[in-house]
């Protein structure tokens, strides 16, 4: 395509040098140039919509199981106030980091997601150091996500059995093969074609949202506890269960509801499988945080007023207080019909982690952030045009990481990096755009105008209060033993000291960022020239860091 041709581009903050152009626009579908206009071939069928991607990115989010799943971090730290106080003060913070998150998927929609974003408002001097750090980051993440929900909800099977025959008590080996199962059946259905995988999800999300309203609706009206309901001062009161004081008990317990609050980004690692993504996608980020929000509130605040002994609900032989909690206030059957609402939810909780899981391996292989392993990790299947490879990759590292359920309190910190990790990769482009970048960034169709920056700072501000927060065990001094002891600064800080030692040890050499995998001209005057290439460029031959690229490229605009 000429210069003078002045072909359409799509408003996006792209990979490309200032005035590339990639060939053939005007042959594509608004999505396929959004996305050629990024630097990548469209490979996926788009046949999520609006309300698919949505759906995936709710379950994903889980509100029922995934508050369910993480009560012990969340009353276990500060009681009552964790669930009332901690929700409302947390979530300000956390669909501050949304918000621009969205701004961001919106002018970059592409699976890559905040890993692209960092690569390319970082600039060609630190993109690949950003985007590396970011990559790996949320890949920590999405590979511990499906692991340890599917995990809770092997526990909540298992605490469902120990209910109905109070002689059974369930071990470790029992738990780990029902998780093994599990996480099995999920790889299998996150290897099925995009179509399938929608409907699947769509299926589960209204199930999610309909159990958690039938949930809160029915544990008020049942509960047979004597008071039937706390005072105020009791649902919002800290009891505090660390050895710290109660203001820092209840910034530990964010940790259950940042962990809650971080299945948003799905929508974004989607965003190159679905229609209108420039809109699309950032509205489902929006949208899932603000419902989760809402109605995670309404949840959180029934357990607060009817809670009656957290210690006994923390401590309970059912190994899995939202079990235990369930049994304390509700008629057994009624509790059990809770309990497998919940599991349900669970069940499709984790297979829409997969996922995104699978979207984002595949994405980060795209670019050789594997090394050796790239090239089998972005196979996409012929026959279901999914990164099936992708999906397995994650699922047996899943499996193995479940091996931490033999270490006691250590499983917690796959719980600890789902929420310490999100929210460093979530948080590096952001930081990038608001302190770096600044006014040169192109917003999509889909912006904060005069909020980006203020959302921005709080959302940084937030995740730097909250990274130390996170790795702090509940006891200190002579009763901190390593049976007590928070594990995340080891499963999270030696894999991230590892990529770091990796990267500029030898990464560094091979690994640029984003590959363009398109055909496209470079239409600025002398680039060609100076790089030695002719006007049309094939697929695999530049790549971010290639040229003098200003930092943060301000976006495509045809000369």
């Amino acid at each position: 395509m000429a210069a003078q041709d002045k072909p359409r581009h799509p408003p996006v903050t792209s990979v490309f040098a200032q005035g590339d152009v990639p060939d053939h626009l005007e042959n594509m579908s608004d999505d396929e140039a959004a996305l050629a206009a990024l630097g990548y071939r469209q490979e996926f069928k788009r046949e999520f919509s609006a309300w698919t991607t949505f759906a995936v990115s709710f379950a994903v989010m889980g509100l029922l199981p995934s508050i369910a799943t993480t009560m012990f971090y969340g009353v276990g730290y500060a009681g009552p106030a964790a669930n009332t106080w901690g929700w409302i003060i947390s979530v300000i913070f956390i669909l501050c980091v949304a918000a621009s998150m969205a701004e961001l998927a919106s002018s970059m929609p592409t699976s890559g997601g905040l890993y692209y974003a960092a690569a390319v408002l970082a600039g060609p001097k630190y993109g690949p150091f950003a985007a590396w750090i970011t990559g790996w980051s949320n890949w920590f993440v999405q590979v511990t996500g499906a692991p340890s929900v599917d995990y809770g909800c092997a526990a909540m099977i298992l605490a469902a059995a120990s209910i109905m025959n109070p002689d059974y008590v369930p071990t470790d080996w029992q738990t780990f093969l029902l998780t093994i199962f599990i996480m099995f059946i999920h790889g299998c259905i996150s290897s099925m074609p995009t179509q399938w995988v929608a409907n699947f999800n769509s299926v589960g999300t209204i199930i999610n949202i309909a159990c958690l309203v039938i949930t809160i609706i029915i544990i008020p009206a049942s509960t047979t506890s004597d008071p039937k309901f706390q005072p105020n001062d009791v649902a919002w009161g800290i009891q505090n269960f660390t050895d710290f004081p109660d203001g820092v008990a209840l910034l530990m317990s964010f940790l259950a509801i940042i962990w809650t609050m971080s299945g948003y980004d799905a929508s974004f690692h989607l965003a190159e499988e679905c229609s209108n993504a420039a809109v699309a996608s950032p509205r489902s980020i929006v949208m899932t945080a603000a419902s989760g929000s809402v109605m995670g509130f309404f949840l959180n605040l029934v357990i607060a007023y009817t809670i009656q002994d957290v210690g006994e609900v923390i401590d309970s032989d059912l190994g899995q207080p939202w079990a235990a909690y369930l049994v304390s206030i509700l008629p057994q059957n009624t509790a059990l019909a809770v309990l497998a609402m919940t599991i349900i939810c669970s069940f499709y909780m984790g297979q829409a982690c997969m996922v995104a899981a699978s979207r984002v391996c595949f994405a980060y292989a795209r670019d050789d952030c594997y090394g050796v392993l790239s090239p089998i990790l972005k196979q996409v299947n012929r026959h279901t045009l999914t990164p099936v490879n992708a999906v397995w990759f994650n699922a047996i590292i899943g499996m193995l990481l479940n091996l931490l359920i033999f270490g006691g309190v250590a499983i917690g910190a796959i719980f600890s990096i789902g929420a310490l990790g999100a929210y460093v990769a979530f948080t590096i482009p952001i930081f990038i755009k608001i302190v770096f970048v600044r006014n040169n960034f192109v917003p999509g169709p889909w912006h904060l105008g005069k909020f980006s920056l203020p959302c921005g700072i709080l959302s940084c501000s937030f995740v730097l209060v909250m990274i130390p927060i996170l790795c702090f065990p509940t006891v200190s001094g002579d009763d901190l033993t390593p049976d007590l002891m928070n594990w995340t600064v080891l499963v999270y800080g030696a894999p991230t000291l590892f990529v770091l030692i990796w990267f500029f040890v030898d990464a560094h050499k091979w690994f640029k960022g984003p590959k363009i995998n398109i055909e496209h001209h470079m239409l600025r005057a002398g680039i060609g020239a100076d790089l030695g290439l002719t006007e049309g460029i094939t697929p695999g031959e530049t790549e971010v860091g290639a040229t003098d690229l200003e930092k943060g490229s301000s976006g495509d605009k045809a000369s």
